[in-house]
């Protein structure tokens, strides 16, 4: 039976489906689910790129990053957890750098958290060191270093609502296709917006990630001291809800091309939502944590000092290969241009108070707007 066929069949057993339930069918349903499947996802012959997958200098400037995390918390025995490593590139390339690093790297665990066993089987197959793999974080014992997640957010299962004269939800119904019906919201997506001291203009839909916020409980639940390095697309609550976006932020990708319709290609087609950094932000500190820095990701690449590395890297005598200098040079240019669109939110919890080199031209009028 295909996933489409299941979801039917969940639909006449059971009525509507939230769009979150529907969403969390096509992404994760066991063997059939867009990221639980073993159809290629990421690069030429997937559905899109992520950073990893265009240049090694985007792990290397996040090992920099981590470094300077390692020296605030002493120098004492470091873990990095990153959730949803892909293919493992991201993994490879930030140890590939701190291997020069011999004190760190003598103390250095990496873990993997990955729901996907396909993905799981990719990562095995060159992470041969460091690295062990879990299932959730709640697995792991008392961590002292750093969660990591790049473009893992835009990928939880969201509530889809519309604002009418009272913030309704969306669900998906079938009746020769599927359909979408609203019911009234439920409280705790009403009082998401409360929280956040939004109001939604009538008329407008978007997106509410409550499983962002789970995800920042049980991280707080683990991590004693360290820090959340959180890459994805996003922006703030005042980019969020401005009129522009009034239908939302929900978009799908099939072979590289976009389109709004999660209703086709089900267990075929990835769907993202943009994420809300205002949100973590809020959260965040109620579970204990300081923000340390929101911006984008070409200016924390920057600060990381990125084109620093690239020349170095260029003027490498053990680079002699013509066709690897354009290669590096195409790659490193798609990087900084994909990175206008991507945003870097660090978070800390008990590690001492030091600048970090990736916020060094952050503006410092820029709040975050809860």
């Amino acid at each position: 039976m295909v996933l489409s066929e299941i979801i039917i069949e969940r639909i006449h057993k059971e009525g509507p489906l939230s769009f979150h339930d529907f969403m969390e069918m096509a992404l994760y349903y066991p063997k059939l689910g867009y990221y639980n499947s073993e159809q290629n996802k990421i690069g030429a012959n997937g559905d899109f790129y992520t950073s990893a997958n265009l240049s090694v200098s985007f792990g290397a400037m996040l090992g920099r990053q981590i470094e300077e995390m390692w020296l605030a918390l002493e120098k004492k025995p470091f873990q990095i957890i990153e959730y949803g490593a892909g293919t493992g590139l991201l993994c490879h390339d930030i140890l590939d750098y701190l291997k020069n690093n011999i004190p760190l790297y003598n103390d250095l665990s990496y873990a993997i958290i990955e729901k996907s066993e396909s993905m799981r089987a990719i990562e095995k197959k060159h992470l041969l060191e460091k690295v062990c793999w879990y299932d959730t974080i709640e697995e792991i014992p008392e961590i002292n270093g750093c969660v990591l997640s790049n473009e893992l957010l835009d990928n939880f299962a969201v509530h889809q609502v519309i604002m009418e004269e009272v913030l309704k939800e969306v669900f998906v119904d079938y009746k020769n296709g599927f359909i979408e019906v609203l019911k009234p919201a439920k409280k705790e997506l009403i009082d998401y917006f409360e929280k956040l001291n939004i109001k939604l203009p009538l008329g407008f839909r978007t997106e509410i990630n409550l499983e962002a916020i789970s995800w920042l409980k049980s991280i707080s639940n683990r991590l004693r001291k360290g820090y959340i390095i959180t890459i994805d697309y996003g922006g703030l609550s005042t980019e969020l809800y401005q009129n522009h976006r009034s239908s939302g932020t929900l978009l799908c990708y099939n072979k590289h091309q976009k389109n709004d319709n999660p209703y086709q290609y089900i267990g075929s087609q990835d769907i993202t939502s943009h994420t809300n950094f205002s949100a973590l932000n809020l959260w965040g500190s109620e579970y204990g944590f300081e923000s340390c820095g929101f911006l984008d990701q070409t200016t924390f690449l920057l600060g990381l000092g990125i084109k620093e590395y690239l020349r170095n890297t260029i003027m490498n005598p053990d680079i002699n290969s013509q066709s690897t200098i354009h290669e590096t040079y195409i790659n490193q240019g798609l990087l900084m241009s994909m990175g206008m669109k991507f945003k870097v939110l660090i978070q800390q919890k008990g590690a001492l108070k030091i600048p970090l080199s990736g916020f060094k031209y952050m503006n410092s009028t820029a709040k975050f707007t809860s």
